[in-house]
Order: structure tokens, then C-alpha cells, then sequence
């Protein structure tokens, strides 16, 4: 397999190329979790892999629960399938929590303040209330339980993580918290085996070609765990190796001829934050430029699967301007490319016209 192969294959499993869902719900669950720390840049993320979908459309999805926004793995914040947070959580939760302990112990978070945070928020919670963050920290502050900044970040992680409490619709621009057994519906249990198979073929379909250390990367998994999951799914991938190590992903994978498309991705974006490995995305000489810190979580420009620079928006009345810094001087079919995506960008927010500064 050929570098140029491996990101051709990725941009198609991963929708990019060519997307064939219409629905933010379907495209969420094909990719088991979309990172959504950034929750402007995520709903880009999940637009460019769905035809002919708005922003407000996405907005409406999260708003009516077709998609949950809650800590469950790494630990940060993913859109999920409301019919596989349960699953998930169980799955991932207590690797994340292990990961948080160290800092509960330095902020005094115990057994007794979540118990006491649970009380509060489920009486403040009950009966299909959502409220902001403001409004909550008031809550816990009430029941006599010290709220930082740092300090309800984590205990707010927390309440997610045991399956309390999930993001509500927002109001205005604001998040909301509501109860997770209102908004989640129930669904049957997985046994242990049977969730880490599932999240392994949910990545390695999406995410493939991939190694099991990007996967282990993306999942939070130990690694005992990642390679128990990827074993029992070894029958409906295929595998090859490319420098070295082995790449797994869908037996039906196809290159796409997209080679000319641009793409405008936000920062976190699964094409980049879900592989340990980055180096097929970017030459070795412009990840400097990308980002110093060699983890890539900017705003990238894509073409032919591969980081060609960075953008940035601002906005005007009714319309956006996009600068883009590419690493080198675009070619005019290029920057035709880049001119598309920019228009795609601008349609997507619906607004009627967009300015593009190289």
C-alpha cells in the first residue's frame, strides 16, 4: 500500500469523499464518536460528511437529542449515537475516571462530594429540566459543594462519566445539562466482549486503514483491551502493511477519485485526532508550520488526503471571509479547489457569500 492509497481510503470510509449519509445521527454512529470539544468546529466536521445538510440542521439534531455531546473517552467531549452512549460508557468510563483520580484527589473530589453532587443535581434536574452551567454551579453551591473552575469541570466529567447527566439543548449560545435517563433512551446491555468488538469495528470500518496503536490512540483502551477487540473483528477487515506496520480496515475499502478536492477541516477533526500516527497526513517538513506542537488541532486544508495548509474565519453581515496560509503557492487548480470548499463552507452556515484571502 502506498501512502497516497492509505489517505484516499481514509477520506472514503470516513465520508469525506463522496458522503452518502443525509442524517447528523447516522454519520455520528458510523464514525462511533465524533471529538467535540470545539462544538462549532464539530458540527463542520459532521456537515462535510453528509449531503446537503446545514449547520441549523445539525443544531436541531443536538437540540432534539439525535445526537448526545458528553466526556467519554480520552477524556473529552464526543458527539455519540444516543443508542450507544450506554454501551460505550460502560466501556470506556472507568479508564477515563482512573486517568481523573489523580486530579480528584488534589481537588478533594471523594465518594461523599459526588454522592452529595448526584442529590443535588438530580432533584434540580428532575422532571425534564435543562440547565445551563451557571445555573448548575449555583445548584451544587447550594448544596454546600465548592465549585472552581477546575473543580466543577471535574465533577461535571464525572456525572457524565457514571451516566447522571448529558448535554440538553442549548440556549441561545449557551450549553445545558439535563438528566441522562430522560434523554437517552434505554437500550439492551452489551456484554464486555461484545462492546469491545463493537467499538473496534465501528473504528476500523470509519477510520481504516489504521493501526492498533492508533486505535488504542483513539479509544483510551488499554492495549490488552484494543487488541481483544480488533482479534474478535479480524474477519471483516483486511489488513496490509505500509512501513513497517499493519494497517486494518474494511474489507470492501475503495479509493475514491477525489485527488483534486479540497477540504476545509476544524481543528480536532476525525481525519487527524483519531491516528496516533500523523505522518501519512502531513510532510514531515510543514508539521512545524502546522502546529509546534506536532499534534496538528488546528484548522487544516486538505488535498489529496494531505495537509497543504491552515484557515481561519472571520464573519461579516451576511457572509464569511476565509484566510487560508497555505505551506507553498497553490496551483490554479488548487486554489479552484480550495474556492469550492470555501463556497460549501459558506452554504453550510447559510450565508449568502463568502470572501477567501490567500
Amino acid at each position: 500500500m502506498k501512502s497516497s492509497e492509505l489517505v484516499q481510503l481514509r477520506l472514503a470510509n470516513q465520508h469525506l469523499a463522496s458522503p452518502k449519509f443525509k442524517n447528523p445521527a447516522e454519520i455520528v454512529q458510523h464514525l462511533g464518536a465524533v471529538q467535540a470539544q470545539d462544538y462549532t468546529g464539530a458540527k463542520w466536521a459532521i456537515g462535510q460528511r453528509l449531503q446537503g445538510v446545514t449547520d441549523a440542521m445539525i443544531e436541531k439534531a443536538f437540540t432534539d437529542g439525535d445526537i448526545i455531546r458528553t466526556h467519554v473517552m480520552r477524556p473529552t467531549w464526543h458527539f455519540v449515537h444516543p443508542e450507544d452512549i450506554r454501551w460505550m460508557l460502560e466501556l470506556t468510563a472507568p479508564r477515563v475516571q482512573a486517568i481523573a483520580s489523580f486530579r480528584h484527589r488534589q481537588l478533594k473530589l471523594d465518594r461523599d462530594i459526588f454522592s452529595k453532587c448526584e442529590k443535588a443535581l438530580v432533584k434540580a434536574l428532575n422532571g425534564g429540566r435543562q440547565l445551563m452551567r451557571n445555573d448548575v454551579a449555583e445548584v451544587l453551591q447550594q448544596a454546600g459543594i465548592a465549585t472552581d473552575e477546575q473543580r466543577f469541570v471535574h465533577i461535571m466529567m464525572q456525572m457524565e462519566l457514571i451516566g447522571l447527566i448529558c448535554s440538553g439543548g442549548r440556549q441561545g449560545k449557551q450549553f445545558t445539562y439535563a438528566l441522562f435517563e430522560e434523554r437517552v433512551p434505554k437500550v439492551k446491555s452489551l456484554a464486555r466482549d461484545e462492546a469491545l468488538a463493537k467499538l473496534a469495528e465501528r473504528y476500523f470500518i470509519a477510520h481504516g486503514p489504521a493501526t492498533l496503536q492508533d486505535y488504542v490512540w483513539w479509544s483510551g483502551l488499554t492495549v490488552a483491551d484494543a487488541k481483544a477487540g480488533l482479534e474478535m473483528i479480524k474477519d471483516k477487515l483486511t489488513s496490509q502493511v505500509f512501513e513497517g506496520n499493519t494497517y486494518w480496515f474494511a474489507e470492501h475499502s475503495s479509493i475514491l477519485k477525489t485527488n483534486s478536492a479540497a477540504y476545509l477541516l476544524p481543528n480536532y477533526d476525525e481525519y487527524i485526532v483519531s491516528y496516533k500516527d500523523r505522518s501519512a497526513t502531513i510532510e514531515s517538513v510543514h508539521l512545524n508550520k502546522a502546529d509546534p506542537r506536532g499534534t496538528i488541532f488546528n484548522n487544516t486544508i486538505i488535498i489529496n488526503g494531505r495537509v497543504i495548509g491552515l484557515w481561519k474565519h472571520t464573519f461579516k453581515k451576511d457572509s464569511v471571509v476565509l484566510e487560508i496560509s497555505p505551506f507553498k503557492s497553490l496551483s490554479k487548480a488548487n486554489e479552484s479547489a480550495v474556492n469550492s470548499a470555501a463556497k460549501r463552507y459558506a452554504r453550510f452556515l447559510g450565508l449568502k457569500s463568502f470572501e477567501l484571502r490567500v
